[in-house]
Formats: structure tokens, sequence, C-alpha cells
């Protein structure tokens, strides 16, 4: 089955399906282009999606994926994230391995199309050439034929004519042998042509049409072949990837398992739970007993006695659910090291009775004058410091996370005495790298913050342990160890006095003498560290050429001058040098030849590592 024998005659027809097929191909390429598209724009609206419903930082959002479910929702959110990576690998392998290949081949293909073709034209034209030099020759021998018949005529005629002379009949005869013989000739040329067109013709439709036909039909079955592979490795492109995505829809449904309703019903208890006691009984109020009247005068006395003296019995106890009343905003609850007096309970005298809950709340105030009101100043009016002002499970949470927050605060602190101490090792063992004296004035002030932090640790689990009752009480000596730290400006206490003195209500004010109990003295650890630390050195450097530094942070440097590098060139083209411990400055990093030691910038990368 060849296209050579079959179709020697389907020249032109063989010509427009070839062109039909490259078609065909160009418009697969199309195809496989527009869906890598599509692939692409559905991983980015996956991507925009996923991004769209993750939390934000700091924001509330970041709370709620505590729970199980949220965490589930969270996890999905991931996964549909590599979901959409899939898809973006579907798009670029599609793109590389069908799209570009088809385009380069599609190319390929129409130069090896247009030259089998133009043999076959050139052909074609060969033997129509053969074609017309046969018919020439052919006409010629019939004119020629046509020619001698009318000259032998001719002569025969004026042979048959007496009146004729013998002279014209010979040149009649002459003429009629001349025609003879181009007749002749004639015939024996078209004979010759014939024969060469036959053998023309003969390998034109014998060998050569078929060896192009051949070639053409060997083009056409490759390019068949080769959308088939590509038909097959579009499937393989998308089946490379079902494993990946069919873990990522596994992680979602085990995401979708990890979710614990008990959990996340525990976690609900946890961020709400007070820590309060539901109220007690409601006391009755007997408003009837003053009216129960006898005609005696003893029973008439006697009831107003007892008139006088019911209410102490039978006070109002709405003291009793004032964290529950939401027709005021209540006032903070107390710190759990309160005193039992300062909270209202049991039976209250007429005075109380008639005080609103306001009053109430200042008299308990003034139970814990020193430390309640100086907290209430501390972070700009942000809270107390202890959390005072939370129901008692809540601030145990928040006191826990400060000393998980300070614990993390210390250990990064260690992390840079460690770098440091690691660095001075270094310049102790190569003193040309650095004065290993220079790290000790730094080293001796992580010292001091790591001690401070402590303190502070100290301080919120002493807090800490008291919500959770393992100390009864704050003890005096606590406060005092909790003032050294609060007082940091006494001014603040005075106008916290000053603003109870000025109360609206008068209901509460502090002598001057209980306010100078909080005037304690400053500590060191109040001191911030301002001082910024000098870079180790990493190296020396030496100067090709002169530098005048004019520019604010520059240095000038002088030709072969040796300097030390604290700060190798970030790719803004200057190199941070020093010249002793009062110079350092920029220069061009052209400027100057760098010799860095591998040590020193391991531990310089360690620190910033650490410092970020």
């Amino acid at each position: 089955m060849s296209w050579g024998t079959e179709l020697w005659d389907q020249f032109d027809n063989l010509e427009k399906h070839t062109q039909w097929g490259i078609d065909v191909l160009e418009k697969y390429i199309k195809f496989v282009k527009e869906r890598t598209e599509i692939e692409l724009s559905y991983a980015k609206q996956l991507r925009n999606l996923s991004k769209k419903y993750q939390p934000k930082k700091n924001s509330k959002e970041e709370e709620e994926y505590r729970y199980t479910s949220t965490r589930a929702f969270l996890a999905t959110l991931n996964e549909m994230n590599d979901y959409a990576g899939q898809h973006e690998v579907i798009s670029e392998n599609m793109t590389s391995l069908i799209t570009g290949e088809l385009t380069r081949y599609v190319q390929e293909l129409k130069q090896e199309r247009k030259s089998h073709f133009h043999d076959g034209r050139k052909a074609q034209q060969h033997i129509e050439t053969c074609w017309k030099q046969l018919e020439a020759s052919k006409r010629r021998f019939e004119r020629d034929c046509k020619e001698a018949d009318r000259a032998q005529q001719y002569f025969e005629k004026m042979d048959a004519d007496i009146n004729v002379t013998k002279a014209d009949v010979e040149k009649a005869r002459q003429q009629a042998q001349l025609r003879h013989q181009m007749a002749e000739d004639s015939k024996a040329e078209y004979s010759s042509t014939l024969q060469k067109f036959n053998s023309e013709q003969h390998d034109h439709y014998y060998t050569h049409i078929p060896n192009i036909f051949q070639k053409i039909q060997e083009m056409e079955e490759r390019r068949i072949v080769r959308i088939g592979e590509s038909m097959k490795t579009f499937a393989e492109v998308d089946r490379q990837v079902i494993p990946i995505i069919g873990k990522c829809l596994d992680e979602i449904t085990k995401a979708a398992e990890s979710i614990d309703h008990k959990n996340d019903s525990q976690l609900v208890i946890e961020a709400f739970k007070s820590g309060f006691e539901p109220p007690g009984d409601i006391d009755f109020e007997d408003f009837t007993q003053p009216m129960k009247r006898t005609v005696s005068e003893s029973s008439l006395s006697n009831s107003r006695g007892d008139g006088k003296s019911e209410p102490k019995f039978g006070g109002k106890s709405k003291g009793k659910l004032w964290p529950f009343i939401k027709k005021n905003k209540p006032p903070p609850p107390p710190p759990a090291s309160a005193s039992p007096s300062a909270v209202p309970n049991g039976p209250q005298s007429p005075k109380q009775q008639k005080e609103p809950l306001s009053h109430r709340f200042n008299e308990f105030m003034t139970s814990k004058p020193k430390i309640h009101c100086f907290r209430s100043l501390k972070r700009g009016g942000a809270g107390p410091e202890d959390f005072s002002n939370l129901p008692p499970e809540q601030r145990r949470k928040k006191l826990q996370q400060k000393v998980d927050e300070l614990n993390k605060d210390i250990q990064k602190e260690m992390d840079q005495r460690d770098a440091l101490t690691k660095m001075k090792d270094v310049y102790i063992k190569n003193p040309q790298m650095g004065d290993a004296a220079s790290v000790d004035h730094r080293l001796a002030e992580l010292g001091q913050n790591i001690e401070k932090l402590r303190l502070e640790v100290q301080k919120f689990e002493g807090w800490l342990a008291e919500v959770e009752g393992r100390l009864p009480m704050r003890t005096e000596q606590a406060r005092r160890q909790s003032g050294l730290y609060e007082a940091q400006n006494t001014s603040a206490v005075n106008s916290c006095a000053q603003d109870r003195e000025s109360s609206p209500d008068g209901s509460y004010t502090e002598e001057q003498s209980q306010e100078t109990e909080m005037k304690v003295p400053a500590t060191d650890f109040d001191d911030e560290f301002d001082d910024e630390e000098p870079l180790p050195t990493i190296g020396t450097c030496k100067a090709l050429y002169t530098f005048e530094g004019q520019n604010e942070g520059t240095i000038s440097v002088a030709e072969g001058e040796m300097l030390y590098v604290i700060e190798e060139d970030k790719g803004d083209g200057w190199t941070r040098i020093r010249r002793n411990e009062d110079e350092e400055g920029y220069v061009p990093t052209s400027y100057v030849e760098v010799y860095l030691d591998k040590n020193a910038k391991d531990v310089y990368k360690s620190l910033q590592k650490i410092s970020e």
C-alpha cells in the first residue's frame, strides 16, 4: 500500500490533504495552549481563594484557629494551595512537552512538505516539457508528410502534362524528393523523441513520483504518530499529578477526621470560663413586718424595735451579683489576693443597702490601694500588669502566656550570649581578627538582660501560682518585689491618688502617707540598651586607590592602607570598614581588596540570624 503506486495521479489532492494534516496539528496545539491557560487561571483562582480565607496576622481570627474544626479548615486551605500548585505543574508540563515540541515540529514539517512538493512539481514540469517536445516533433513530422504528399502530387501532375517543359518536370521531381527526405527525417526525429518521452514518462510514473509520494506518505504518517504521542503525553501529564492530588485530598480527609467536638467544647470552656461561683439564693425582704400593729403599747414598741433591727439581716443582696449585672458595666473583679472583707457577702447594713454598686466597689478599692491603682496605670491604661481585671480563669491563661513569652525572650538573649562567647573565643585564638575585650561590655549587658527577664518571670510566676491556688495570698515581700518593677514613675501614683480624691461621688480618698509607700526607686534593670554595640571584624582589606570620603557615612582612605572589614558588600557596591574604634565608614568595594576570615564570617552570619 503505497501512495506512489495507488495515488500516482493525485498530486493535487495529496497536496491538499497534507496541508489539512498540518492544520489539524496546529489546531491541536492551539487546544493544548488554551488548556494550559485554563489550568493557570484555575490555579491562580484557587490560590487567591485560599489566600482570601487565610487568617490575618495579629487578628482575632488567629485565636479562632485553636479549635479543631478551624484548624481542619486551615489545613484544607493549605492543601488547596498545594492542589493549585499541581495544576500549575500540569500547565508547565503541557507547555514544555506538547506545545513547545509540536510548534517546533510543525515548522520542520512545513519545510519538509515544501521540499517534497517542490520536487514533485519539478518532475511534473520535466514530463510536461518532454510531452511538449514530443508534440512539436509529431506536428513537424505530420507537416513534412503533408508537404511531401503535395510535392509528389505536383510532380505527377507536371510529369503528365505534355505542355510542361522537361526542366520544370525535373524541378518538380527534385522538390518532391526533397520533401520526402524531410518527411523521413521528421519521422526519425519523431520516433526518437517518442522513445525518449516514453522512457521519461516511465521513469516519472514508476520511479520519480512514487519516490516523492512515498516520502510524503512517510511524512504524513510521522505527523499522525506524533499527534498520537502528544495525546498520550496529554493524558500522562494529568496522570502524573493524580497521586499528589490524591495525597492533598487524603490530607483534607485526615484533617476532617481530626475534628474533635469534645475538644472544641472544652476549648470554649477554657476561653470563656470566668471562675466565679454561681450566685446564691436571694434573701427574702419582709416589708410587711413594720405594718403589724397591736393595740397594746408594748407590742407597738416591740414592733418598732423589730422594724429597726430587721434591715440588718434582710439587706439587699444585689452586691453578690455584681459580676453579672448588665445595666452598668461591672468594675474589674478583685485580685485573688484581696482580703475576704473586701468582697461584699452576707448581710449588709442599711447604709450599704442604699449605696450604689459603684460605691461598694470603691470601698473594695480602698482595701488594696497600693497595688491596684498603680497597676491600672501600667501600659498607657491598657489594663493591670497582673491582669487582675480579668476573671480568674482568663487571668491564669494570660499570666501563663506572659511567662511563656518571657521564657522565649530569655532563650533568645542566651542564644545571643552564646554567639558572642563563641566570637570572643575566636578573637582570643586569632587576635588579629578583633579585640576580645570589645565584646565584654555587650556580654555584661546580655547578662543583665537575662537577669531582668528572669526576675520578670519570677514575678509573673508568683501571680500565676497565686491564681492557681498554690499560694494562699501574696505576701508583703512579693508585693514589694512587684512594686520594684511597677514604680517606674511615682508621678503616676500621685495622679492616681488625685483621681481618687476628686471622684464625683467622693466615695474614695487616700492619705498622702499611703502614696509615699508606693515610691520605690528605679532599678538598673529599667535602663534601655540604646548604645549600639560595634560590629565585629570579619576580615581585613587593602586600599588599592585613594578615596576621599566627603559624603556622610563614608571614610577617607589612602592607597596601600590596611584596614579592618566589618561588613561585606551587600550588592550596593559599598563595603564597611574600620580604621580604629572611633573611625569607621563605607568605601567603594572596587577601591579595596578584601581578605575575609571564614570563621569570623560564619560567626557574623550566625549573629545576624539570631538578631533577625
